[in-house]
Order: structure tokens, then C-alpha cells, then sequence
């Protein structure tokens, strides 16, 4: 089952942080930061359409980049001087059809796609919110690697071999911005002498990869909740944030959320910007999710799970969205 397998290799990962954790044992509220995200479609036991997401980041303490107040109070939509963290990032996304196997196209079926990108973004915390703008630059198609990374994991794990990746979108550069601001602890409770806490959220993305406006809400119950603003997904405008407060607490919370997406461009259903032939799907102009999972930090260190379960992207799509994503931040 893919949730014990997950509560067990969370639980090897959490053993060894905790054990290395004394390294870190130092590290205050603006410490620096490394973090690492794995989003993949085998935690449902499936391998079709979004099927894996890789990101490494690395956040400097926020004394070392004073830059980031002056430029918070410079872009629109931020907190002029509050709490500036800044988040550099790079990634690696793939999508497939639901038969890997199949060399020939498959045009009812998601696009073969991967996207390899640097990313840029900033937190700027003030009393009641926390708002966060990112810039992603990155290309799509075979320039993506996603073929090779593909082929080489699924050798090593002895299962079908990609076939279709030469019907892959063609390569293009991408540019996207994406902000979000949610409302951390907009509404509290402390039920059973636990934390309970409502994080409501909005945000939006434009550039050639995605264009898309969301909304949504988030439930947290445990201890120390003030250690971040909910867990990270791989994406411009997602919820959550993949830095956290390594001075914060030890603490852990369940949670559960929703939202809805608005989507009016997204480059893996409607395919290349320019030239014709490339693959396309009819995309669904409204999609919806909930997730929910666990997170525990510890010594500096956040480890998490989140489950999505999302609604159809596009018209001809074979079952719902459905993923896991392992989360990893460690403070120093």
C-alpha cells in the first residue's frame, strides 16, 4: 500500500535527520535553509499524465540577502518591509500518457512533456498574512531531459521502459511569474489542547507554461503551527511554502485542503505556443482538489507527506489526478 510505504520511508528519513540533527541544533528563525520535493503518481500505484516532480532548493539566511526588503517594496502585490525570505530553486516535471509502452501517439491520451527550470521566489511576511512571488524560467521538450530521467529510474527499478517520448512536445523556453497570499491563522481554536488553525489562500500564475487564477483553504491540527504557512507542491501559486521557521518549536500537524483552479493556458494540455502539429488535449477550464497528510519538524528539520486527489485536467483523461509528494527542509 502505497501510504504505509510512505509512513515507513518517512520514518527511515525522519530517524536519520533526527540523528544528524545536533549539526543543526544552532540554527535561528532566519537560518538558511535547504529543501528538497518529490511529487509522484506510484504513491496511488498509477504512472500516467502529471507522474513525477523533483525540486532542490536552497533559501541563505535572511541576513545575508538585505537585497529582498528593498525589492518586496518595490514589486506590486508585496509587503513593503516585513519578513523577507528569499528561495532559489531547480526542478524537473514530466508528464505521460497512461500506456508508457506505446511508441505510437496517443492524441486522446495527456501529451508526453517535460519542463526543466530555475526558479526565483519571495516570502514577505507581514502581521496577517504572508505573500509570496515567483519567477520561473525553464524549458519544454526533449532540452527537458524528462526521456533520459524516465528511462534510467524505471531500469532501475525494473519496470516498463518509456516507448513514446519522441511524440513529445517540441522545445520551446518558458518564462512564468506566479504570486500567492494566504492568511495563516486567519481563524484559531485549541480543541483537546491541541492547535487548530483555517489558512485561506489566493493566487495566480501568467507566462507561456501556465495561466490560471486559484483559491482555496487549508485545516491544520497538532502542536507549533506557526513552523510554516501549510506544506509545499511543485507549482507557480500552490499552496504552502517549501521554507519554514527552523527556530520554530518541535511540533507535527495533520491537515486537509481544497481548491480551485481557473485555467486559461497550461502548455502540457494545450501544447507548444508556436508551430502547428504539436500535441493537445481539450483541457477542463475549471479543476478542483483536496489533499491532506501529515508534517513533523524536529531539530531544525521538517519532513511531510501530502496526498492530492484532484478532478479531470482534460476531457478524455483516464481516472482523476491522483499523486503523493515527500517533502524535506532542513535548517542551518
Amino acid at each position: 500500500m502505497p501510504w504505509f510505504s510512505t509512513l515507513r520511508v518517512l520514518s527511515l528519513i525522519g530517524l536519520g535527520l533526527g540523528l544528524a540533527a545536533p549539526a543543526f541544533a544552532d540554527a535561528g528563525d532566519d537560518g538558511a535553509i535547504v529543501t528538497f520535493q518529490l511529487e509522484n503518481d506510484s504513491f496511488a500505484n498509477t504512472d500516467r499524465n502529471y507522474t513525477n516532480g523533483v525540486v532542490i532548493g536552497y533559501s541563505p539566511a535572511m541576513r545575508d540577502t538585505p537585497w529582498a526588503d528593498d525589492l518586496a517594496a518595490f514589486l506590486p502585490l508585496m509587503s513593503a518591509y516585513g519578513r523577507e525570505r528569499v528561495l532559489f530553486s531547480l526542478g524537473q516535471t514530466m508528464f505521460t500518457p497512461s500506456d508508457i509502452t506505446i511508441r505510437e501517439p496517443q492524441p486522446d491520451e495527456h501529451p508526453w512533456a517535460g519542463f526543466l527550470f530555475g526558479s526565483m521566489e519571495l516570502f514577505s511576511e507581514a502581521e496577517h498574512h504572508l505573500d509570496q512571488m515567483s519567477l520561473t524560467v525553464g524549458m519544454v521538450g526533449p532540452a527537458a531531459q524528462a526521456g533520459i530521467t524516465q528511462t534510467i529510474v524505471h531500469d532501475i527499478m525494473h519496470v516498463a521502459r518509456p516507448r513514446g517520448w519522441d511524440n513529445q512536445l517540441d522545445n520551446e523556453p518558458v518564462v512564468n511569474l506566479g504570486y500567492k497570499r494566504s492568511w495563516p491563522g486567519a481563524a484559531r481554536a485549541e480543541p483537546l489542547g491541541l492547535e487548530m488553525d483555517l489558512t485561506p489562500h489566493v493566487g495566480a500564475a501568467f507566462g507561456n507554461a501556465y495561466i490560471h487564477a486559484n483559491a482555496g483553504a487549508m485545516v491544520r491540527l497538532g502542536q507549533s503551527l506557526r513552523v510554516d504557512a501549510g506544506p509545499p507542491l511543485i507549482g507557480p501559486s500552490r499552496p504552502g511554502t517549501a521554507v519554514f521557521d527552523p527556530g520554530a518549536d518541535d511540533g507535527w500537524y495533520v491537515f486537509a485542503g481544497i481548491e480551485g483552479r481557473a485555467v486559461a493556458r497550461d502548455i502540457f494540455l494545450d501544447g507548444n505556443t508556436f508551430g502547428d502539429g504539436s500535441p493537445r488535449v481539450d483541457k477542463n477550464p475549471l479543476v478542483g482538489e483536496v489533499r491532506a497528510g501529515v508534517q513533523f519538524f524536529f531539530n531544525n528539520v521538517r519532513v511531510g507527506y501530502t496526498h492530492v486527489l484532484g478532478t479531470k485536467t482534460f476531457d478524455t483523461q483516464n481516472g482523476l489526478t491522483n499523486h503523493g509528494a515527500v517533502s524535506i527542509a532542513i535548517g542551518f
